[in-house]
């Protein structure tokens, strides 16, 4: 059963549905597996809980 982790910012349920069906069609696509054996897990990141070069995403300017 392949395993697809996905960190990312908060989506809303219907982002998360698309992303979902999109990376479970072209993994199964390109790996020659049936899309029934894919589990995706999404993690979701607040802003303030990712540093990148050593400053929180919440404290970048946009």
């Amino acid at each position: 059963m392949p395993v697809i982790t996905v960190h990312g910012p908060k989506m809303s349920k219907e982002q998360k549905a698309e992303l979902v069906k999109s990376f479970t069609e072209i993994a199964g696509k390109i790996m020659n597996i049936p899309t029934q054996a894919f589990t995706i897990l999404i993690e979701e990141m607040e802003r303030e809980n990712v540093g990148v070069g050593g400053v929180l995403l919440a404290d970048r300017e946009k």
